[in-house]
């Protein structure tokens, strides 16, 4: 079978965990499988990149930026090569442009059109590693560009997709997927399997085992992604297998695969939520164009919207929520548009955390709002704000109830029961 396997940057830190990472990769050829590999840069090496160019002048060129940052990866990419050599595998490294991996032209940000594979496969059909930097493509204009931070595993799933693999293994420092944090929760579990939804859903909110843009990625292509560790022995792990394996890690995949469907299938929060509230505006049409219009021209994502009619009907006070760290913009647009908006007061707080539940099992399952809310009351603990979709319901509630709150909804919805 043929198989992507991308490390990221706590698997190839140093050389010691790069050889160790070079390991898994030589079970995998061992056992007959046709590799392709994607690093990213070494922990900690893309920040410093990132200083310097900051160091050298705070208004970069974001076409040299992408040339500075995108070298992380390509050292790592020839390191791993040389190990895989060292150790009896054939291999070779390739650089985003070399294969090539074409994107638009909005450096630092930039989106993959097309992937042009013919060499690079048959290299790989040919029985070499292909070591590809990750996080990296060619622009129209010849110029090296950049996917944007965690754009490693991007470039994963989007070679996995034009080779055809037949799946993609994301090698972290963590052994899967669980139910919840388990940092704060102890008796979280490790799921065997997650649907492309439920992981959107947890990487959208907070869960930082996979970037949001991947899975996107992989659930419009179809990419079965496995999550394992790279930190496990890579002798005692056994090697891929065609078909569904749930031998090690969280296999990601569509809906349909899933053995059964539980109703809850995890806890996720996210702490960087900042709440704003508008007080005693005008409760008539286009007065929520006036703030959120301004806002979408800033490019300010709002989440969560709560609006409370006063008794009369004539005043309103809205409450929404930005990223914590768009809060001093959010603030500032809505001071700038104050005479169209026309509020009595703008109040804004970063102590927030925003909990969710997940499960495609909600679907067509009743009564989970009202569990979820039930427990949350019974704890004292006051709901601020609220948003569902299908398969997930959010609330925002003060920062220091979090791990109170994602404890008890992870023993309500049996998520500590094997």
């Amino acid at each position: 079978m043929l198989l992507v396997m991308k490390f990221g940057g706590t698997s190839v830190a140093d050389i010691a965990r790069i050889r160790n990472s070079a390991l898994h990769v030589k079970r995998e050829v061992e056992a007959g499988n046709r590799v392709a590999v994607v690093v990213s840069a070494m922990a900690g090496h893309t920040n410093q990149l990132v200083g310097w160019c900051k160091e050298a002048h705070e208004l970069y060129d974001l076409r040299e930026y992408d040339a500075v940052v995108s070298s992380g990866e390509q050292v790592t990419a020839g390191l791993m090569a040389i190990i895989l050599q060292s150790i009896g595998v054939k291999a070779r490294s390739w650089q985003g442009w070399q294969i090539p991996l074409v994107t638009d032209g909005s450096h630092s940000v930039a989106r993959i059109d097309r992937l042009e594979t013919a060499d690079l496969l048959a290299s790989v059909e040919g029985g070499e590693v292909a070591v590809v930097a990750g996080f990296q493509g060619i622009a129209p204009s010849g110029r090296i560009t950049t996917l944007g931070r965690g754009g490693s595993d991007t470039s994963a799933v989007a070679l996995a997709a034009a080779l055809k693999a037949e799946r993609c293994d994301i090698y972290t420092d963590v052994d899967g997927v669980y139910t919840t944090d388990p940092r704060l929760v102890p008796d979280a579990r490790r799921l065997p399997r997650i649907s492309y939804e439920e992981m959107l859903e947890m990487a959208s909110l907070g869960a930082k085992v996979l970037q949001t843009r991947s899975v996107e990625l992989a659930m419009a292509q179809g990419v079965r992604v496995q999550v394992r560790s790279s930190f496990d022995n890579p002798e005692s792990c056994e090697p891929a297998r065609s078909g569904i394996s749930e031998m090690c890690g969280t296999l990601v995949c569509d809906e349909t695969e899933m053995l059964e469907h539980h109703v809850v299938s995890g806890i996720a929060y996210a702490k960087d939520e900042a709440k704003v509230t508008v007080l005693s505006i005008e409760d008539k049409p286009g007065v929520a164009a006036s703030i959120f219009v301004p806002l979408s021209e800033a490019n300010i994502n709002v989440d969560m919207i709560v609006q409370n009619i006063s008794e009369d009907g004539r005043k309103t006070d809205l409450t929404f929520t930005v990223a914590a760290a768009e809060l001093p913009r959010a603030l500032q647009v809505l001071r700038d548009n104050q005479d169209t908006i026309r509020y009595r007061d703008l109040r804004g707080d970063t102590d927030m955390v925003k909990v969710s539940v997940i499960g495609v099992g909600m679907r067509s399952h009743a009564g989970v709002a009202a569990e979820m809310f039930q427990a949350l009351a019974g704890k004292s603990i006051n709901i601020q704000a609220i948003s569902t979709s299908e398969i997930k319901i959010s609330v925002l509630i003060g920062a220091a109830h979090t791990e109170e709150a994602v404890n008890t909804l992870h023993s309500l919805f049996g998520l500590d029961r094997t």
